[in-house]
């Protein structure tokens, strides 16, 4: 069970409080706004009312103790750099930032932040992949370009194995799952037979998914 501290409760901060309760961990949850924090604290096990820009705060947090923390502060990017920075310094293992412009990227991975969140671009990102191919029903973007992709299986490709399509050395792609019926399959074989009804879930970059699906 991990534990989670998340600071601000940002319409993001509340859907990621949400999920991770659903996942039984243990989440402390932060914000200096008692209205917006009241209604979430049945789904944390520790709630503070607390300006976390003041430095004797965070101390008395005990971040260095939580498995991730998390900056969701929405709009309020100075706030925001300044936690990020003040959680590293306080030794916090993992921090990652909730962001709103691409320039608050930056900033904050030189900052503290060990890794970012940009909501927007993301689900923008997800909808664009989905919508614009049939072929693609689902895109987790990773990092450098890389990206996992949920894509129906090729017709030409019912019926033969990995093996004999040679997946990887022909479309420099990964298969690193099946999806059928809603389950995933995952470390296929490589004599695996792909039928019609299934999804196949592939991890390569950018550039050569769009010519595969092309």
């Amino acid at each position: 069970m991990k534990s989670i501290l998340i600071i601000g409760m940002s319409t993001f901060g509340q859907h990621l409080l949400i999920e991770f309760s659903k996942r039984n961990c243990e989440v402390m949850i932060a914000d200096i706004d008692e209205n917006i924090l009241t209604p979430m604290v049945s789904y944390a096990v520790s709630a503070k009312i607390a300006d976390c820009t003041n430095e004797d705060v965070l101390r008395s947090f005990g971040v260095d103790e939580f498995d991730c923390c998390f900056v969701c502060l929405g709009g309020h990017f100075t706030e925001a750099l300044e936690v990020s920075y003040l959680l590293k310094e306080l030794g916090a293992r993992k921090v990652i930032s909730e962001v709103n412009r691409d320039i608050e990227k930056k900033f904050l991975l030189r900052n503290g932040a060990d890794a970012v969140i940009y909501p927007e671009e993301d689900m923008a990102v997800r909808i664009a992949a989905t919508e614009s191919n049939d072929a693609v029903f689902d895109v987790i973007e990773l990092s450098d370009g890389y990206i996992i992709y949920e894509i129906s299986v090729p017709s030409a490709w019912v019926g033969k194995t990995i093996k004999e399509l040679r997946v990887r050395e022909k479309y420099n792609i990964n298969i690193i799952a099946v999806k059928k019926n809603g389950h995933i399959i995952p470390v296929l074989a490589p004599d695996n037979k792909f039928s019609s009804d299934e999804h196949i879930i592939v991890m390569c970059h950018e550039s050569d998914i769009k010519k595969f699906v092309k």
